[in-house]
């Protein structure tokens, strides 16, 4: 019960860690492999259970706010970026049905360094919602958001922060809109992977269940927030900072 009961807390936190900034999955992995001690391959099947809820919680939550306005002038480019980045995700799940992480995760403490100062150059881009909405370039958005649809099906860890700095910094999306797309772009795309996933056999539906409670009810109420508050990107900067620096301590850890 006690297992069972951290489980909870955390994918509450989870949730809403995921919907406002990114790298939840930090936690919730932890939590099935170290604590429960399911196999990392399990684990990672499992984790995305939750996600999916959670996703479909937070975009529901932005809808009912007004903030997923499929009218918008930018709507078209939203699609565009949601369809590529789900492509790339379909060859991610294939990798990581068939070839060892272990190097990935590696790279991904390096990743998540540049990532870092990333976030911290700039910092009023991240803040500041711009009137600039100019089409982003095809020869830009396609490469990249398929790259990035890659490396959040092979591993879903870290994929809200990069997607983030890639809409934001990139795309020009103000952070609150941008979480509204990652929203219905990890949805569709892990919806896939979970069918993907029963299908072999490797989610433990007793744990995923459990903890997709925790962490809808996470985004559910962290989007609610985020749609109605004027200082929410504001939190949600800071959290991405915090979440980052919380993520690169865990990777270099040497116990």
């Amino acid at each position: 019960m006690v297992d069972y009961l951290i489980a909870l807390v955390g994918s509450l936190l989870a949730g809403g860690i995921n919907t406002l900034s990114g790298n939840g999955s930090a936690i919730t992995l932890t939590i099935l492999m170290e604590v429960l001690g399911l196999p990392a391959t399990v684990a990672n099947a499992t984790n995305r259970v939750g996600i999916v809820t959670q996703s479909l919680a937070g975009t529901w939550a932005f809808k009912q706010a007004g903030r997923l306005d499929l009218s918008a002038s930018r709507s078209r480019e939203m699609w565009t970026i949601v369809g590529i980045t789900t492509a790339g995700a379909l060859l991610g799940i294939w990798l990581s049905l068939v070839v060892d992480n272990a190097t990935y995760r590696s790279i991904f403490r390096y990743l998540l360094v540049v990532m870092l100062l990333v976030v911290l150059v700039n910092p009023k881009r991240w803040l500041i919602g711009t009137a600039d909405e100019r089409p982003l370039s095809y020869w830009i958005l396609v490469p990249a958001f398929f790259a990035l649809g890659i490396y959040g099906g092979f591993i879903q860890m870290g994929m809200g922060i990069f997607f983030l700095a890639l809409t934001v910094l990139v795309a020009r999306y103000e952070i609150i809109q941008a979480n509204v797309v990652k929203g219905i772009v990890v949805l569709i795309y892990t919806g896939i992977a979970v069918a993907i996933y029963a299908y072999r056999g490797l989610i433990d539906w007793e744990l995923g269940l459990l903890m997709a409670v925790g962490q809808t009810a996470g985004g559910y109420l962290t989007a609610r927030y985020a749609a109605r508050s004027p200082s929410a990107g504001i939190w949600a900067y800071r959290l991405l900072i915090l979440v980052i620096v919380g993520a690169i301590a865990k990777a270099f850890w040497p116990f």
